[in-house]
């Protein structure tokens, strides 16, 4: 079975039912990533021309620009003037090379993504939490309450900020620079998602995440370490919750249209 009628199977394929709200250049990212998957394609590995993406995804040449153009936004694939388009050679900064095959639109990679997360994380909020100073506890306060007021205005870019800043001032208190360098690269990956997916929208409640910022940095700041590492499992949980739903308003949402086949471009 050839790529083009596996990704028609699966519904993936541009020209299908597929609800008008997923930008053709959303599918088409989506077909080139699990290309480079079934290729087996590596970092510094070179991709074919636009013009042969095209014709190997069965997209016009425009929507593949454009599919190209955001993948590289995201880091996942390179552009050199003169030279093609490359798999990228970093996707975020973990060691795994595998991670270069990550689908950011796929939900059994999102789901072992925020998975990882509460490994990875509820054990950084349990050593903050014992080994916290009194400067990294007030930074883990401060950009806690920074979201919390971003939250209340609906202040989605200030709150993405604070949110990185308490997701990382968290990390430096675990006083483990393998933990907080984790932290940072598998929340890059999470943010691949977000623009693929979201294009600057928000998976869930932002109140409902910076009241848990603030719980979890009353915790850290309390030394209760039980505590800490139970509620930053179940802001992470609650995160993915909240991105599942997200997905499935975004791809089977009730009544949505299939978009109109595009013209051809040469």
């Amino acid at each position: 079975m050839n790529l083009i009628h596996l990704w028609r199977k699966r519904g993936l394929a541009l020209g299908d039912s597929t609800p008008a709200y997923r930008p053709g250049y959303e599918l088409v990212a989506e077909q080139l990533l699990e290309y480079i998957a079934q290729q087996n394609l590596r970092p510094g590995d070179r991709l074919p021309t636009e013009q042969g993406l095209a014709q190997i995804l069965g997209a016009s040449r425009n929507v593949t620009r454009e599919a190209v153009k955001v993948l590289a936004a995201i880091g996942r694939l390179q552009v050199r003037r003169g030279a093609g388009i490359f798999v990228a050679a970093s996707v975020g900064g973990l060691l795994d090379d595998e991670l270069s095959h990550f689908r950011p639109t796929g939900m059994e990679d999102v789901r072992m993504l925020l998975d990882y997360r509460k490994v990875i994380e509820s054990e950084t909020a349990r050593r903050a939490a014992s080994h916290a100073t009194p400067i990294e506890v007030r930074a883990i306060r401060e950009s806690a309450e920074s979201s919390l007021t971003a939250a209340t205005m609906n202040d989605v870019d200030t709150f993405a900020k604070a949110d990185a800043a308490f997701h990382d001032a968290v990390g430096a208190a675990s006083h483990n620079v393998f933990l907080r360098a984790s932290v940072a690269g598998v929340r890059r990956l999470a943010s691949q998602s977000d623009v693929l997916l979201f294009h600057g929208d928000v998976p869930g409640s932002l109140e409902v995440a910076a009241h848990q910022h603030v719980a979890i940095a009353e915790a850290v700041a309390a030394g209760a370490a039980d505590l800490a590492e139970r509620l930053m499992v179940e802001h992470i949980g609650t995160t993915q919750s909240q991105f599942e739903n997200k997905i499935r308003d975004r791809l089977f949402s009730p009544g949505a249209q299939p978009p109109a086949p595009e013209a051809p471009t040469s």
